[in-house]
């Protein structure tokens, strides 16, 4: 199978969980024998990569960065895909459909869905036309309503409306073109059968790769501390810190907790937050977040809004430190709650039951024993590959 495989931007180096489920997909479907070649933009901290073959991949990674968010607001497309349609991009998605045939075309995530135009242009009333998969990283129509209803500030709250309608519009326009859509939980998969019952629609969650932990004991030794893990460069995601962060630190304080905010975030956003805050620091980017869980205790998911399947929460679990979240942050996954996990219905019973449970070390090393064992099988990238290409080939 020749696919052209469109996406937001170059997954390598993976710095947020949508480029670690992406590279992670692209591979294994790769591994199953498809030719693929990658579409994305430069990623911030990337090079530009022409033509460079690794494996069945080939890259296209054109050189410049994304479009300006501003240039949205006389678009007709949200941000997210808006950001994707550069000069470069645009000339390269041309050449490639020029120049060779392709069995299936991969949207993935609905970033990738600027180009929807030119391929129906370019395939309409053709004999032969290649299978289209719409790759959802979440269900954007629900997501994009939930974040501008969640904007305090008016002005916000009216331009992210705005943007809500247009992603619904893209949303609905790709799913309608696709032959297959995937999905990263089952509850989004089931958003999607719901609006179009007749859809070929696969729930695919991701794999891990990473560093997977065959023992660990949290031990007085190890410091009071928890941690967040994840990349801030999102609203939605900024949200969340912010409004666990104005209940967590003060509490942390009282009680001589630390808490670490591990990951990738502009630094000025960090600064400004950390000269209100006693009890938390701010870390950027790191080479390995191994080194930070291993001296923590708790890991905390404190995300309201932004839905679907958090990354981070396999990082966590494979590399056997405790988690408690707010309820319904662990979707897609088999943890239990109470068994395995410990979840919360707001951010100041989360921020309170950190306090209580970061001493409870029999407790802290019961759950994290018992995450592991029921994850650590479930998550293959090489049986991801093979389900896409069979649901894709059967299309």
């Amino acid at each position: 199978m020749r696919c052209l495989w469109l996406t937001l931007a170059d997954p390598d180096p993976p710095l947020s969980g949508q480029s670690v489920y992406s590279g992670g997909l692209i591979r294994s479907f790769a591994d199953t024998g498809a030719e693929i070649l990658v579409l994305g933009l430069c990623s911030p901290t990337g090079s530009p990569r022409h033509g460079e073959r690794d494996g069945n991949i080939l890259w296209h990674i054109p050189e410049g960065r994304e479009l300006p968010r501003w240039t949205s607001m006389v678009s007709a497309l949200p941000h997210m895909a808006n950001r994707c349609r550069t000069k470069n991009m645009r000339a390269a998605l041309g050449a490639c459909l020029e120049e060779a045939e392709w069995d299936a075309i991969v949207f993935d995530s609905i970033s990738a869905a600027w180009a929807l135009p030119a391929i129906r242009r370019r395939f309409d009333g053709a004999r032969k036309k290649p299978r289209i998969a719409y790759v959802s990283h979440n269900h954007e129509s629900s997501l994009r309503r939930s974040l501008a209803d969640n904007r305090t500030n008016f002005v916000m709250r009216q331009a992210h409306r705005l943007d809500a309608v247009k992603t619904e519009r893209l949303e609905s326009a790709l799913v309608e073109s696709a032959n297959l859509v995937t999905a990263i939980t089952e509850q989004d998969g089931q958003r999607y059968r719901a609006r179009w019952p007749g859809k070929r629609v696969e729930v695919l969650p991701p794999g891990y790769s990473g560093r997977s932990l065959p023992e660990r004991q949290i031990t007085s030794a190890v410091p009071r501390r928890a941690i967040i893990v994840g990349s801030f460069d999102w609203v939605a995601k900024r949200m969340n810190l912010e409004e666990f962060l104005h209940v967590a630190d003060p509490i942390f304080a009282r009680q001589g907790i630390e808490l670490k905010v591990v990951g990738a975030g502009d630094r000025s956003y960090f600064d400004h937050l950390q000269s209100r805050l006693s009890a938390t620091r701010f870390t950027g980017t790191v080479d390995h977040i191994e080194n930070f869980i291993d001296d923590a205790r708790i890991a905390v998911l404190p995300e309201r809004i932004g839905g679907g399947f958090k990354l981070k929460l396999l990082e966590y679990v494979f590399n056997r430190i405790p988690v408690l979240g707010l309820k319904g942050s662990v979707a897609g996954t088999p943890l239990r709650e109470e068994s395995d996990v410990l979840l919360y219905a707001n951010q100041a019973e989360l921020a309170r039951g950190v306090s209580r449970m970061i001493d409870d070390l029999k407790l802290l090393n019961r759950l994290q024993n018992a995450a592991y064992a029921i994850c650590c099988h479930a998550f293959d990238w090489k049986s991801r590959g093979r389900s896409f290409m069979n649901a894709l080939g059967s299309t």
